[in-house]
């Protein structure tokens, strides 16, 4: 009972971290039609910032710089936002596919950086010896490990709120009508080009603050954690749930993430044993078609975006 319940704190706590990434895209996507493909980068920036401002010293590479827990998970989500101004200075002025191809190559950039600057990464091996906050006097244990998971839930439910006050807002209605006709939107007076940006830097940080929470909870980061097939996956958690769908990006990722580590277990349990060798590349293969059959059977997701129509006419969420 005792190891069901560990579980299944160690299943929240994972779902809910990728849950704040699924929002920053939501955001991104959902909100302004802005197709990232490169989420791993933005999630990866703030997974080793975070551990490299909080760590402790490495003779293979720098960092350690031991900073309190809290500004070193914001050191992760600034430098997220960096590498987003960055990206979206260079890429915003793309669209669709472009823009989407464009992304894509920043995280295969990004995985192959970390994996080849030892100075900066600690290349291959990764990243090791990050002190979790308050370690010394919880443990490593089960209470430790639901005291995160309460931390984390808190995280999301803070990102929730300002997402929902956020896509509420005149700036939020802003968002999507430059998603929906930007030539309208600029006849308006408006200028797409920066609240575009605005809204690709707020979503990256969200996955800043994602990968710094994930980076804390594993106290470990490397290369393999950071592989474009976290994309698909967060792509597909958002695509289940429901673009544009605030509560449908979080039941998405649960629902995804719970897919995931049930076929694992069912591929490692039921799976002759010369076919366990192929079980990562079979569930990659299962997320495809999980993207695709969403696409074809209900493209708007499980929880769809909500339009209510006002009195004087105007649809509004």
């Amino acid at each position: 009972m005792i190891g069901l319940i560990s579980y299944l704190v160690f299943f929240t706590t994972v779902a809910s971290i990728l849950a704040i990434a699924v929002l920053g895209l939501n955001l991104q996507w959902g909100n302004t039609g802005l197709f990232n493909g490169g989420v791993v980068a933005f999630f990866g920036a703030g997974a080793y910032g975070t551990l490299l401002l909080g760590g402790t010293p490495q003779p293979d590479h720098m960092g350690g710089f031991g900073l309190i827990y809290p500004l070193a998970l914001l050191g992760g989500m600034v430098a997220a936002g960096l590498l987003a101004w960055i990206v979206g200075v260079l890429t915003l002025r793309m669209r669709h596919d472009y823009l989407a191809i464009s992304t894509f190559g920043v995280a295969v950039a990004f995985e192959n950086l970390m994996r080849n600057a030892e100075w900066l990464s600690g290349g291959a091996k990764g990243i090791r010896g990050f002190e979790r906050p308050l370690r010394a006097a919880l443990g490593d244990g089960f209470l430790y490990n639901l005291l995160f998971l309460l931390f984390v839930l808190l995280l999301l439910f803070a990102t929730y709120r300002f997402l929902e006050l956020l896509v509420g807002s005149p700036f939020g209605r802003l968002l999507r009508a430059i998603r929906e006709d930007e030539t309208a939107a600029r006849s308006l007076g408006k200028s797409p080009d920066r609240i575009r940006l605005i809204a690709f830097i707020t979503g990256s940080v969200i996955m800043g603050l994602a990968g710094g929470l994930y980076g804390t909870f594993y106290a470990f980061v490397s290369p393999q954690d950071v592989l474009p097939t976290l994309t698909f996956q967060i792509w597909a958690m958002l695509i289940v749930g429901g673009a544009g769908n605030n509560r449908g990006a979080i039941m998405g990722a649960f629902l995804i993430w719970a897919a995931w580590t049930a076929s694992g277990w069912g591929l490692s349990r039921f799976a002759p044993v010369e076919m366990q060798i192929f079980a990562g590349s079979i569930q990659y293969v299962l997320i495809g078609l999980v993207i695709v059959g969403m696409l074809l059977w209900r493209p708007q997701g499980l929880f769809p975006e909500r339009l209510v129509v006002s009195q004087s006419g105007h649809a509004k969420n």
